[in-house]
């Protein structure tokens, strides 16, 4: 948001945040965007850090390990149940640190505007990010702002960067599934990707379909904690389980076979996904996570999970085999087994 553009002393001039629109000068770095930067993204995120105003942040962090993710955030509709695109660029950005082990501590936000986005819903977008970031403990330290002109954009971009600590004794990692490890998953499958699809098909059901955006950091502490030598997380996003598992399996040469009717999918997703001709292996997720653990820790730790509020639907979905072409399988309901393979094309654009 390029901090070094504070307003000067004596410019009283308001946002018109209920009917005003971002312009190109809100990007041209002069008073308009400074305005803009101190009206907006610093009522909302004020901390002593990007009160510096400063073009990087200065912050202290502890001995051991760090961890940084950063990610970009495209999505329509940017308002959608369960959630918006601020409150998943930080819940999005906490969880690819946290799947490490990490203890998440400090982001950094950077905005691609559209002009004609109303400043309306910028301040709500800007909000909810802020009130994620304060439910995860984390302070949103630095960042940047840059407008395009209408037609070139998307009404806005959100990149996030996360910076975390790992722990003394954590050693979580993608290529450290074995032969006899179990697979487990935190929550329903699909529940995001739904939730978007249905609400830009006007698809109605018997129960609202929420996302299931959130940040995993209290569950991941719990579960660590219990557990100390899990051996992978990941958050299944973009390309679903499926694609998760297969990313697994190939950097941890092993293979996995799953078992359907272990598979925790709300009723409605499962229908949708039947009505869409969408598997929902493949679709999207951003509140659950993905578990590898050696067996004779899984039964502790399934329980630690389903005991958390964002673990209650836990299940023990696989196992890792051996397997040198690192196949994915899954034993179906009646018996059969089938390969699940990479996603090929794009299922479901514009999810996260």
């Amino acid at each position: 948001m390029q901090t070094r553009g504070k307003i000067k002393p004596g410019y009283t001039r308001s946002l018109d945040l209920k009917h005003g629109c971002v312009e190109m000068a809100h990007g041209g770095g002069g008073l308009a965007m400074a305005q803009l930067i101190d009206q907006l993204f610093m009522a909302a995120f004020d901390n002593k850090y990007l009160r510096q105003m400063n073009d990087q942040a200065c912050f202290p962090v502890s001995s051991g390990r760090m961890v940084m993710s950063t990610d970009s955030h495209v999505i329509t509709p940017l308002f959608f149940p369960g959630g918006d695109i601020g409150s998943l660029s930080i819940n999005g950005t906490i969880n690819d640190v946290v799947m490490s082990g990490a203890e998440p501590c400090y982001v950094a936000a950077s905005f691609i505007l559209e002009e004609g986005l109303l400043l309306a819903d910028l301040k709500c977008i800007v909000e909810s990010m802020a009130k994620a970031s304060q439910n995860a403990g984390v302070t949103i330290v630095t960042g940047d702002t840059k407008v395009v002109e209408q037609g070139s954009g998307d009404g806005i971009f959100i990149t996030t960067t996360g910076v975390g600590m790992v722990p003394a004794g954590i050693n979580i990692s993608v290529e450290r599934a074995r032969p006899g490890d179990k697979v487990l998953v935190s929550g329903t499958l699909g529940d995001h990707g739904i939730a978007i699809m249905s609400l830009r098909e006007h698809l109605s059901f018997h129960a609202s379909i929420q996302s299931d955006t959130a940040s995993m950091h209290n569950l991941v502490s719990a579960m660590t904690a219990a557990v100390p030598d899990i051996h992978v997380l990941r958050d299944p996003t973009r390309g679903g389980v499926a694609t998760t598992l297969n990313e697994i399996a190939r950097q941890s040469a092993v293979g996995m076979m799953l078992y359907e009717n272990k598979l925790p999918i709300h009723e409605q997703v499962s229908a949708a996904c039947e009505f869409l001709g969408f598997d929902p292996l493949y679709v999207a997720n951003e509140g659950i996570l993905v578990a590898i653990c050696a067996p004779e820790d899984a039964e502790q730790l399934l329980s630690v999970m389903q005991s958390h509020a964002l673990g209650i639907h836990a299940e023990m979905i696989g196992e890792v085999i051996e397997d040198s072409h690192c196949f994915v399988q899954m034993e179906t309901r009646f018996g059969g087994r089938r390969v699940v393979d990479w996603l090929s094309g794009e299922q479901l654009p514009r999810i996260c």
